[in-house]
């Protein structure tokens, strides 16, 4: 089956691939590899903003970082035109707006990880990092970017 096949098969929308907010591009490609730049926790009532270990939990986070997910998958789509010319998800790396205590960012990346392979199956394991950061922009509670191998 289709990674496109199987988007829709999961009932998964993904949404419009963002613009960018400053003076970046959202991807390039190099040879075989797509590098997707940081995308921001947002769904359809905004940004998700909030800050692990103070106002948001590990599980509302892990939400926030499937829809970071969501964003990469949409502007791996824009760049390459389908998702069935992924190959495989090679690294992903989430930022994680949290309070200096907070010690859970691996299970809130999780979120944009289980995505990757409930789409992408074994293609969607990864190589990953999972960091605490002070802040991240528009106070969202989480950040993630990608490298995807292309066919």
């Amino acid at each position: 089956m289709s990674f496109d096949a199987r988007i829709a098969q999961l009932g998964i929308t993904l949404p419009d691939a963002p613009a960018p907010a400053a003076n970046y591009v959202p991807y390039v490609q190099s040879g075989n590899l797509l590098f997707v730049s940081g995308q921001i926790s947002a769904g359809p009532d905004g940004l998700i903003r909030g800050r692990l270990g103070d106002d948001m939990d590990a599980d509302a986070g892990a939400a926030a970082a499937r829809a970071c997910g969501l964003a990469l998958i949409a502007q791996a789509r824009a760049a390459l035109g389908s998702l069935d010319r992924i190959a495989r998800v090679v690294k992903l790396t989430g930022f994680v707006n949290s309070t200096p205590d907070f010690t859970d960012q691996p299970e809130v990346v999780n979120g944009c990880s289980d995505l990757m392979v409930e789409v992408f199956g074994e293609s969607g394991r990864h190589a990953r990092a999972a960091v605490s950061a002070a802040a991240l922009p528009r106070g969202v509670a989480v950040e993630v970017e990608a490298i995807f191998e292309i066919a």
